[in-house]
């Protein structure tokens, strides 16, 4: 399994993103139907709770960690708020976030699927960027607990080697 690219990101426009984790995306992961994708994320003990799209609006979730595989369609996602940086997404593609990550899908195919994961006990709530600070967001990010594993590779993968405390 090639090694996923890394992407940091610093506050922007009312996201906070993480100050000490980077995303990771993987690319071309699998070119399969959804559940493959679930069963994959799954053996690697996340857990996916959603199919669906992605949110046209800038959001993040500054209590859990968010995994998203591409089953089908292509997307373009801002990643990291305004100054972030546009990735287009194809089938096959994971991008894992670590939390407080913004991200908005700015077009998609109409076909466009994504399977939703996350750690075990992580709940998640959708936020969206705050003009006035985001100063109780970080003290959140911060105490979300690492993953014990990748959701592509495993306890062994760029995750676990990429985000220590």
């Amino acid at each position: 399994m090639p090694e996923p690219e890394i992407l940091k990101f610093t506050s922007s426009g009312g996201i906070p993103n993480n100050p000490d984790l980077p995303v990771l995306l993987y690319r071309a992961v699998l070119l399969a139907d959804p559940g493959t994708f679930e069963a994959l994320i799954n053996k690697n003990g996340w857990e996916c709770r959603w199919r669906n799209g992605i949110f046209n609006y800038h959001h993040f979730h500054s209590t859990a960690h968010e995994t998203l595989a591409v089953a089908r369609g292509n997307a373009t996602v801002l990643l990291g708020g305004e100054d972030g940086r546009e990735v287009d997404l194809s089938p096959g593609d994971i991008v894992i976030l670590p939390a407080g990550t913004g991200h908005k899908r700015i077009r998609s195919s109409p076909d466009l699927l994504i399977v939703g994961a996350y750690p075990p006990g992580q709940e998640y709530e959708i936020e969206k960027p705050k003009a006035g600070g985001f100063n109780e967001a970080v003290t959140r990010i911060k105490a979300v607990p690492l993953p014990t594993s990748d959701p592509v590779t495993g306890p062994d993968g760029a995750l676990t080697r990429l985000w220590t405390d």
